[in-house]
Parts: structure tokens; sequence; C-alpha cells
């Protein structure tokens, strides 16, 4: 992938830039629109001392433009701490990346672009604590399907002022065609371009048009977001050398390393996420340090070294030692992560990864859905040795592409050995979020709350589950507890901030034992 050039932070006053005039209320800009930064702005993976800034000029001809960024500590940018200038061009299709450095840890800053004499939104983000931190608050999101209706799970994390960042899980955009998973007909929300994306063109049109959401530019101009890719972001059940959606003969959809090569490019590209030497690899695992109260590390359990999924009757596949899901280089990586937070005393070790790692059924029969950690036993049993090597005290997994909300207890054999009443035998816990707009059946229909039921049945170790609902959940972490509080849109079919709580769960430190909050944190 080729960077945009950096000229380095000026010392100059810019007197280009403060001749502009900006707005200075964030809430004022929910609909502000320009020629020129017509996608908003967007900031993500923050650290202690630096966070990556994000936009895109829409250009006004063929060549490269200039573009520069202004950071403050206050929205009427009178405590200016940072200025760069930036080129762009046709090979990232316009989009700028700043990895703002030589901020302060836990503080809360705002920044803007100009670019053709305009001046884009004004952004705010956030970067990570340093050492002591007494509390931190993370959004979690999933699986945002355009067509398939309002993304008001995004209009109301925009509207919060507590959180600290938004974890997204994957499924950020999908691939299809109009009708094929979602009409947007009577929405106004047919994908563009309106077939199944396959090239660079399509993939970054359709990055694009998911950018140009009101709520997504919300969003994204309000918190800054980690984020990793699951497989819609390339085409359904993508794994290492192929997907299930995904024409493999080359005749009607070309090579799949073609593709994979121009989705990798568009993500890149079009999300705030830090391009650095790992991830122009298409390495996207990576670690991030809440001060002393949490680690948390992004996971890749989709595109770099998963095995093609099997069926859930395959049970010498799926029981296989040698069959991988993170693929051996991550996984090594993993030990190295998990041992560095136990070292180093963090509180909490906080896994963020796309599929449900919780075991669904016992070893030696079918697999309860072998597109998850179920479907990789030999994998996941890797995992835990690992978590009981470092003797983790804290753990617990952040969920996303199920389309709806579970939440579990973690036991290496939730069918042996463990109690239920107490949660011995639990060495951590997992949620996993609804989506933001993509469908579920679980629990809906006449025969939904008896589906509800014999699901927690099935399972000694779930807390709870429930399909009826998009939207979703906050992690609220202190060194005492750890809360997920699930909410639920009342619609996705209309625009609506509207959202109910619907459940909430603790774990208190050292338990790994969920028992059920009484309010939200």
């Amino acid at each position: 992938m080729r960077h945009i050039s950096r000229r380095g932070f000026l010392s100059t006053s810019g007197a280009a830039l403060g001749a502009l005039p900006f707005v200075r209320s964030l809430d004022s800009l929910a609909q502000v629109t320009n020629p020129v930064f017509r996608h908003g702005v967007a900031s993500g993976d923050p650290l202690a001392d630096r966070v990556i800034l994000w936009t895109r000029v829409t250009p006004r001809g063929s060549g490269a433009e200039r573009v520069a960024c202004v950071v403050a500590r206050d929205d009427k940018f009178t405590q200016i701490v940072a200025r760069e200038e930036v080129e762009t061009g046709a090979a990232r299709d316009y989009t700028v990346k700043i990895d703002a450095t030589g901020l302060e840890p836990a503080r809360t800053y705002y920044y803007r672009f100009s670019a053709l004499g305009e001046q884009s939104a004004i952004g705010r983000t956030r970067t990570l604590p340093r050492g002591d931190a007494s509390r931190v608050r993370i959004g979690v999101v999933s699986c945002s399907n355009l067509p398939q209706g309002f993304f008001n799970a995004y209009a109301c994390l925009a509207s919060r002022r507590d959180l600290d960042v938004i974890l997204h899980l994957g499924d950020y955009i999908y691939e299809y065609a109009n009708t094929q998973y979602g009409d947007g007909t009577r929405f106004g929300r047919i994908p563009s371009p309106n077939h199944e994306i396959l090239s660079l063109p399509d993939y970054r049109e359709r990055h694009a048009q998911y950018k140009m959401d009101p709520d997504s530019r919300a969003i994204h101009r309000q918190h800054p977001f980690i984020c990793v890719w699951d497989d819609h972001e390339f085409a359904n059940n993508t794994f290492k050398s192929g997907a299930q959606n995904h024409n493999n003969d080359g005749a009607l959809e070309g090579p799949w390393t073609d593709r994979r090569r121009a989705a990798t490019q568009a993500y890149f590209e079009w999300m705030p996420i830090r391009e650095d030497a790992q991830t122009r690899q298409d390495k996207i695992y990576r670690t991030f340090k809440f001060g002393n109260l949490a680690t948390l590390i992004m996971l890749d359990t989709r595109a770099i070294g998963r095995d093609q999924q099997v069926l859930a009757t395959d049970r010498d596949a799926i029981e296989s030692p040698t069959r991988q899901l993170l693929g051996a280089e991550q996984e090594g990586w993993l030990a190295e992560q998990i041992v560095a937070a136990s070292r180093e005393n963090a509180a909490w070790t906080m896994f963020g990864q796309q599929v449900m790692f919780a075991p669904q059924t016992p070893t030696g029969v079918r697999a309860g859905n072998p597109d998850s950690w179920d479907g990789y036993r030999s994998s996941r049993a890797r995992v835990f040795d690992m978590i009981e090597r470092a003797k983790v005290r804290n753990l617990a997994i952040l969920t996303g592409d199920v389309h709806s909300s579970w939440a579990f207890d973690l036991p290496r054999d939730p069918f042996a050995g463990y109690d239920t009443a107490t949660g011995k035998g639990s060495i951590g816990v997992e949620f996993a979020g609804t989506s933001v707009s993509s469908p579920s059946n679980l629990g809906r229909g006449p025969d939904g709350p008896r589906q509800l039921a014999d699901t927690m049945a099935a399972r000694p170790h779930l807390r709870y589950v429930d399909g009826r609902y998009r939207g979703y959940f906050i992690v609220d972490l202190t060194r005492e507890r750890l809360q997920a509080d699930y909410y639920a849109m009342a619609t996705i079919e209309e625009r609506s901030t509207t959202e109910r709580f619907e459940k909430g769960f603790i774990t208190e430190s050292g338990r790994n034992h969920l028992i059920e909050a009484s309010s939200p944190a």
C-alpha cells in the first residue's frame, strides 16, 4: 500500500487554517456536509500518546491534493497542540490518515481538516490512559448492513459522552447486491454499486457509501474506533485461501487473491486504523493498553490463518489437532501477549474478536456452529492452555458476528466439571453482541420463547441469549468488576434514537462468573 506523503508537524501559525470559519458545537454538525469533506472525519487506534485521524477529500481534478489538519484541546481551537500537512491522491482514493503524536494520556482532543478552501466537521477523539486508571467504558458494535435498515445504534452511541472508545468487531460493510441479503429499496438504502463487490473500485465505492450514512458520520466524529474485519469486508465465510461467497474457478469473479487484495487495500484506505509494517502485510491483530486496568488483544479469526469451514458433522476435521483458526504465527503472538499482560499485572485481559469462543456442544459430538471456535476445537484448546499457563486472573472475550446477544461463563468443558451455581471451573467470561442492523431469527415467532429456553438449557454456562433486537453493548471496567450492559433499539426501520436497557451482567475481579446486574452501570 502507498502512504500519503508526510510533511511533519508545522511550526508556523497556519494563517490559512485560521482564516477559515468553523462550527463550534459538535452537536450542530450532525448534518453538515460540504463538497470536499462529504465522508466526514474519523479517528482510531488510540494509544496513550497518539491517535489516527482520518478523512477523505473529494477532489476537483485528477491530481494530488494537499490537506491540512489541526489538533486542539478544545473545540474552539484556542489551545492548538499540533498542525500537520499531508498530500493525498488517487493511489489511495484521496483518503487521508495522520498519526497525531505527542498527545497526553486519557485526554479528549478536537481536530479538523482543511483542503480546497473548505473545512471539515470538527471531530472529537480521546487517548488511552497510562499507569493507574480507575475506569474505562467501551461501546461495542458489529454487523452494520446498510440495506437491512438504519444504523440507529450508531446514532445512540454518538450521543453518549461517557465512552472512551468504540470497538467494532467486524462486518462493517457487506459485499452483496441489493436483495441478496436485505432489500434497501423502501429505506432508500440500495447498496452502491448495486452488484456483488469484487474489484478495488467496487470496495472503495461501498466503503464510501457507508461513510456517507449520517449516523456513521456522527459516531466516527464523536468517538475513536478500534476495529477488526470479519468476513463481509471480503466475502461471506472468508478463510485464508478463499470464501464461500466466491467463485473459485475465476471464470466469473476472478482469482481470490485479487479480490482479497482489493478488499484489504480499500479497508486500510477507508478505516481509521494505523498502517505500519505489520498491517501492510494484511495483519490486523494488535494490542491496546488501558493503563494497568486492561489489556485489549485484538484477534483476526477470519482472514489470516483460518482453515476452510467444514460441516458440523465432520467430527474428524473439527477435532483435528492440526486444524487452525488463528494460524501458527498469530497463535504464537497471542501467547506472547497473554504472558505480557499477566506479567504487567493488568487487572483485566480482554480479547476483541469476531466469532463465538464458548463451547456450544461437548467434545466428540457435532459442532454447535462450525463457523465459530466450535468448528476449530484444537485451536480453542490451545488458547485455553495459554490462559491457564499464564494464570490470567480476569479474562473477558468480546465477540461480534452472531446478530444476537449472549453472555457466557468460560469453563474449558462446561458439560463436565463446571458448577453452574458458583462458576467453579470457569476461567473467563464472554459477551457477544447483537448486530447494528443485520437480521436474526433467534427467539422470534411463536416458537421464539421455547427456542431461547432450549438454547439456554443445552448450555449450562450460558447466562443470557436473545436475538429479538438490534443494538449494542457497553463494557464498564473498574479494578473491582466488569459490567456489560445490552441496549436494544426500538426500531431500525426508521431513523430513531429510542432505545432501552435490556440486560446487564457483572463479573467480579477474581470470579470469572457472571451474575445479573439490577441496573446499567
